[in-house]
């Protein structure tokens, strides 16, 4: 108590103010205390909650598998949201890129993001205390460097969730479109024909088998064949597969071959693929310029001007 009020009155240069902010900064944890507990214990201990669970046996045997945090945390979750429809969208959209469908996810990810903007400055805070030789200011310092890795950490790690499952997704379309081509050619519609692949792809590639599987499960329960392809592209954010289902809607309205246009967006794709591989393989050469000039020509040169500079020195000390 005494070492934060000792930091306070290093900030506010008053004794009184000091001593008035602690106490105010102790009202408001005790506040957010006892709120906590009471949404705790009302969704732990609600009569209707645990009456539903001795009435369903099995929704009862996986709800005593979570936390008991977990309801109060989905219970405050929604209050951290933000105002701008906009923003909700853009981050409900990249949250569907990584995989999470969830209809909670949206408010789960802004409920972490917000607990660690507040419990990590709160942890190196009260943590670096024991610290011996750290002032206030470098104590503050750390505490706003934690709070800056809480705002921005879930969204540096969820770019790199999509990244990797775009980049999965990628690696198993070429498969799943040689499939398909198979399929179509062979007599399957196209519904049998997304079904097979999601199972031939369910070992190699299950990110794309579940997609595809998901397309099919939501024809099957009545969904237009457009609008399900178009949900695929959405949920996916790939462009290449963006295309197909582009094409493959433009065959199905203007009642086209889906085989032959699916062979052309092959041969389209394997081209596009090769043209890729060969702009990542002209630009070798550039990013092999900087590991030489620090790595090799440093050891070429004492290698090869070595003696030479060796047998300089020892003639100018003859001298």
């Amino acid at each position: 108590m005494d070492y934060m009020i000792g930091l306070l009155d290093s900030l506010l240069q008053d004794r009184q103010m000091a001593q008035l902010a602690f106490v105010m900064l102790m009202a408001v944890a005790v506040f957010c205390l006892a709120l906590a507990g009471m949404f705790l214990m009302s969704t732990l201990f609600h009569p209707v909650r645990s009456r539903l669970h001795n009435v369903v046996a099995p929704e009862a045997a996986e709800v005593a598998k979570e936390s008991p945090f977990t309801p109060f945390f989905r219970s405050i979750a929604p209050h951290f949201l933000p105002k701008k429809e906009k923003e909700r969208n853009r981050t409900q959209e990249r949250l569907i890129h990584a995989g999470f469908r969830n209809d909670n996810a949206l408010a789960n990810f802004y409920a972490v993001k917000t607990l660690l903007i507040i419990g990590l400055p709160l942890a190196v805070f009260f943590g670096l205390r024991w610290v011996p030789g750290l002032t206030n200011l470098e104590v503050l310092q750390a505490a706003a460097g934690a709070m800056l890795v809480g705002a921005i950490g879930p969204n540096y790690v969820l770019g790199k969730m999509i990244e990797r499952r775009k980049r999965k997704l990628y690696n198993g379309f070429p498969d799943a479109l040689d499939l398909l081509v198979v399929c179509t050619e062979a007599g399957y519609g196209l519904k049998p024909a997304i079904q097979r692949v999601a199972d031939e792809l369910a070992v190699g590639h299950p990110e794309l088998a579940e997609e595809l599987a998901l397309v099919n499960s939501e024809m099957r329960a009545g969904v237009d064949r457009v609008d399900a392809l178009k949900n695929l592209a959405d949920r996916t954010g790939l462009e290449e597969i963006g295309g197909l289902v582009a094409l493959l809607s433009q065959s199905l309205r203007f009642g086209t071959s889906t085989a032959e246009s699916l062979r052309i967006y092959s041969e389209e794709f394997r081209d596009k693929r090769m043209q890729k591989a060969e702009e990542t393989a002209a630009t070798i050469s550039t990013k092999m310029v900087f590991p030489l000039v620090l790595c090799m020509f440093p050891a070429f040169f004492v290698v090869a001007i070595g003696p030479a500079v060796v047998g300089l020195l020892d003639h100018f000390q003859a001298w």
